[in-house]
């Protein structure tokens, strides 16, 4: 109990309102554009653009636009929903070509919903369905800037393998970082 109270401090949250998270069946489902509003509440949190590759929405229409030119037509762009309503999203961008064998995972949840489990769920629900949906793929790659520590945690959870670090590998937000390259094979799943 004292650490839930630690994180609701931490988080603006009560301790029954963590609990009451907990409750919630959390669900994965393709981007509408009906679902804008919620969209910008996570997409336009300071901590989140932050902590990612993501870029502010300024307006509605441009969080519209980006959800009917992108997260719509992606091959695997999903809400990470809580009752139905998006926090935040997991996408599974699949290789083509000589890369047809591997995919690439990315995430990102609204703040006020971090260290409750709920992206590590959301990875363990694609993790059961994204290597049938995409028969040729063997390999799941995420990459993990080296100072996100609890992203680096969702994923070895769920039983990515850290395979080391990419030095200078990405710009985000004018900077360029070292990220940790982590992989999950399909023989890796666990019936």
């Amino acid at each position: 109990m004292r650490h839930a109270l630690f994180l609701a401090s931490k988080s603006g949250l009560k301790a029954q309102d963590i609990r009451e998270i907990n409750k919630m069946e959390i669900k994965l489902r393709p981007y509408q554009l009906s679902d804008v509003d919620d969209f910008m509440e996570w997409a336009c949190d300071d901590q989140v653009i932050r902590r990612s590759r993501l870029r502010y929405y300024t307006s509605r229409e441009d969080a519209l636009d980006y959800l009917r030119e992108v997260a719509i037509p992606h091959p695997w762009y999903r809400a990470i929903c809580l009752e139905d309503r998006p926090i935040g999203f997991i996408c599974v961008k699949p290789g083509s070509d000589y890369e047809i064998c591997r995919g690439q995972i990315s995430y990102a949840i609204g703040s006020k919903y971090w260290n409750k489990g709920i992206t590590t769920k959301a990875v363990k629900l694609v993790i059961s369905s994204v290597f049938e949906e995409f028969p040729n793929m063997e390999r799941l790659e995420g990459f993990v800037n080296v100072e996100i520590k609890a992203s680096q945690r969702v994923l070895e959870k769920v039983g990515f393998q850290k395979e080391g670090v990419l030095r200078k590998y990405v710009i985000v937000h004018g900077k360029t970082i070292d990220v940790i390259m982590y992989s999950f094979l399909r023989t890796d799943q666990t019936n």
